[in-house]
């Protein structure tokens, strides 16, 4: 397994990390690289899959298969399956890893990202892995369901009806992924530092809205 520097918190000075939390089909995911874009700093979704498989030299299946789910055991089970490693070095194929393994090793990935500069992350909990980060703004973006299941539609070209089945699995799913690893609960008001609705202000507006709030959080 590979191992990780500890993290100087000196580094910190000067960063700082925005975390955003979504609904599916709110526009989070635009909503977050269109925010990173304005604020000149790095934006980290599904890169954060690729960059927890480089730095421990497992598989990324690994970390896919696991993406923003809660523990449900040992992987080898869960999958059914062996997926190939990286590099030689890589863990021998014969351990198992649960999720919780794979998650505390994406945490570290996250850690280390934000000590070393400024960005933003969305999703995975990245709020609760960063909450003694000295300078951070933990968002969440809900919308109208309404505008949720027209925004799918359009993405995948789907039906309402498959929309609405896409939106209840995600929901389900990251809410029971947050709350089983923050304690906290997905969503939830008292959780994050804004919460906002995309419907009201649209993308660019939500955009511009949330940008505003982190400058003055975090004195921009």
């Amino acid at each position: 397994m590979f191992v990780l520097k500890p993290i100087c918190k000196c580094t910190m000075n000067g960063n700082y990390v925005v975390n955003i939390g979504r609904q599916l089909g709110s526009g989070g995911k635009e909503i977050g690289e269109k925010l990173a874009a304005r604020l000149g700093i790095d934006f980290y979704d599904k890169e954060l899959i690729k960059l927890a498989s480089e730095e421990s030299g497992l598989c990324k299946e690994f970390f896919e298969k696991a993406d923003e789910k809660a523990s449900q055991g040992i992987i080898g089970g869960l999958f059914g399956m062996r997926f190939p490693f990286i590099s030689d070095g890589a863990m021998p194929c014969t351990n198992c890893l649960s999720n919780d393994a794979l998650f505390k090793i994406q945490s570290d990935v996250i850690r280390h990202l934000a000590a070393s500069k400024s960005c933003l992350f969305v999703g995975r909990c990245a709020d609760y892995i960063l909450r003694d980060h000295p300078r951070c703004a933990n968002i969440f973006i809900s919308s109208s369901r309404e505008d949720r299941i027209a925004r799918l539609c359009s993405i995948h070209n789907i039906s309402e009806e498959e929309a609405q089945g896409m939106m209840d699995k995600a929901d389900k799913k990251r809410s029971e992924y947050y709350n089983y690893y923050s304690y906290k609960t997905w969503g939830a008001a008292a959780t994050y530092h804004l919460c906002i609705d995309s419907s009201v202000l649209g993308v660019d507006g939500t955009v511009r809205f949330i940008e505003g709030f982190v400058a003055k959080k975090l004195e921009l």
